[in-house]
């Protein structure tokens, strides 16, 4: 490991321009949070109002609003997040009609150097799988056993080439009984506030629901439970921390049990979380079809998880661009996710989970037979398509295989007119009139046509259209795939460590997706909430 540290000078320089809002709100103070050194948005960082569990957490460019109504309750609002270093800003400070942009500074701390510093010697000789093995153990003592409430900001949409579709939002209440609960059976949610979000696109195809039977939307090895279809059921497993003692996913398993087994671990440069030090561990799996890696983010005085990263990759596909990612791979995501957890109240509270996955949605076919028809006049069967046929493919016998009442009907010649091609086979005459009467027989019994006659057409091509490449010709029932990523997402804004404050109100069904038929019960101080909705464009 190598021996530094870096210095932040005693004067911490906070660097704030401005420049005109996207989409002025008078309410709201907006802004973008920046990597000092890089430029770069800090993605999931926390904005809290200093003394108060009350905050938000930055989009995916780093993006952020903050209600002026803020100022009522406190002066200074606290940007942090991991490997920097925290940071106070006046809310005064920031201007209400533009976009606010802030920087904060890296805060890392060498291995050795933080290993000098440290007082307990035992501590000094921990490798990083025993760090991991505390820190699970650790989890019934860190986490909270008793009856609290979160309230927060949820989201799910998906990414079509790097744009926003099918956003919903909404604000929820999570009842949450303790962490030796099961979390599923227990938690109850109460739903403020939800929207389909009609300013960015609604796709039709990236809406369907998963469909494993036809594949016209699903997950390339992998399997999503649907909870019902209740999208925010789907996000709350994968919480493995809350579960840490019941399956969450592949393949961090049962946490309390599979989660040292399944994986290599390593110690990584510590780092620093306002005035308390963290391990950073890293773990990694190389299996046939798939490689994991991921990271977790330990305190040193009690073993508390903050923050963990997990990722599955799959490793027979590389990335459009073959671009690496902050890990060094450059296979594509099958799934990742990101669960932080803050210190309040001298126990960790959720802070906001992340949940995203790659799905494939197929589109039908462009060449495809359309119509089969057993003429008698021509003593053949007639195959009508939607494009004209290529005749070098559409000339192989090998490409037909016709059946009627399982035995294999053998071909004689095919003829091809443009989109029709006339298949003659070989048998004679009164064998074709037989096999039509039997044909037309079982229709007007209403048989399936299926079980006696049945016509299988592969590796034909159409005549194709020109294009900037040459001529392009589809291949017969060949489905296109589109790429999409889907993102659930949860951002606390507000902790109640003592429960709801809201008594014998209605809680959102968990067997229905959140925005449909759902019951809305609004607090008295529902405007202290709102919706983090983040910029149309991923791009920055």
């Amino acid at each position: 490991m190598k021996n530094y540290i870096w210095f932040i000078g005693a004067y911490s320089f906070l660097l704030l321009w401005s420049c005109p809002v996207w989409s002025p709100k008078k309410n709201f103070i907006e802004g973008r949070l920046l990597d000092a050194k890089t430029n770069e948005p800090i993605v999931f960082a926390s904005i809290r109002l200093k003394g108060r569990a009350l905050g938000v957490i930055t989009n995916k460019d780093g993006s952020f609003r903050i209600p002026t109504k803020y100022k009522e309750y406190g002066e200074i609002l606290e940007f942090s997040s991991m490997g920097y270093q925290t940071k106070e800003i006046p809310i005064d400070a920031l201007e209400q009609d533009k976009l606010n942009l802030i920087v904060l500074d890296p805060g890392v701390i060498g291995l050795k150097e933080a290993i000098v510093e440290g007082k307990d010697k035992s501590r000094r000789r921990l490798g990083a799988t025993e760090i991991v093995k505390r820190a699970i153990r650790a989890i019934p003592s860190n986490y909270p056993r008793r009856l609290h409430a979160v309230i927060g900001y949820y989201r799910d949409y998906q990414l079509k080439k790097e744009e926003y579709v099918n956003l919903n939002e909404a604000i929820l209440e999570v009842v949450d009984s303790g962490f030796d609960r099961n979390d599923h059976a227990t938690t109850k949610v109460r739903l403020y506030n939800y929207r389909s979000n009609d300013d960015f696109e609604r796709d039709r195809e990236g809406s369907f629901k998963y469909d494993y039977n036809n594949y016209t939307k699903y997950i390339d090895k992998a399997f999503l439970f649907n909870y019902g279809g209740n999208e925010f059921s789907i996000l709350r497993i994968h919480d493995a921390i809350r579960n840490h003692a019941i399956n969450s996913y592949d393949f961090v398993n049962v946490m309390d049990r599979d989660f040292i087994s399944n994986h290599f671990f390593k110690k990584e440069d510590e780092i620093r979380l306002g005035d308390e030090m963290l391990y950073k561990i890293s773990f990694a799996k190389v299996l046939v079809k798939f490689r994991i890696a991921g990271t977790i983010y330990i305190a040193k005085k009690d073993f508390a998880i903050h923050k963990m990263e997990y990722s599955l990759y799959d490793k027979s596909r590389t990335t459009e661009n073959k671009e690496k990612d902050k890990r060094g791979i450059n296979n594509e995501i099958i799934f990742e996710v990101i669960t932080e957890y803050n210190r309040k109240f001298d126990k960790m509270y959720l802070n906001y989970i992340s949940f995203s996955n790659n799905f494939e949605v197929s589109k039908p076919p462009k060449f495809i037979l359309k119509e089969t028809v057993a003429n008698m006049n021509c003593e053949c069967f007639l195959l009508t398509f939607n494009n004209s046929v290529d005749p070098v493919y559409a000339m192989e016998k090998k490409f037909y295989n016709f059946k009627f009442k399982g035995k294999k009907i053998q071909i004689d010649r095919i003829r091809i007119d443009q989109k029709t091609v006339f298949v003659y086979p070989d048998m004679d005459r009164s064998e074709f009139l037989n096999m039509t009467y039997e044909l037309s027989a079982a229709k007007r019994k209403r048989l399936e046509l299926l079980d006696i006659l049945s016509i299988e057409v592969t590796g034909l091509r159409d005549m194709g259209i020109t294009g900037d490449g040459g001529l392009e010709s589809n291949l017969i029932n060949d489905k296109e795939y589109a790429t999409y990523r889907q993102f659930r997402e949860f951002f606390v804004q507000e902790i109640k460590s003592n429960g709801s404050v809201l008594k014998d109100t209605l809680f959102m069904k968990k067997d229905i997706p959140i925005f449909k038929d759902q019951a809305i019960v609004k607090p008295d101080n529902f405007d202290d909430y709102w919706m983090n909705t983040p910029l149309q464009n991923v791009k920055y």
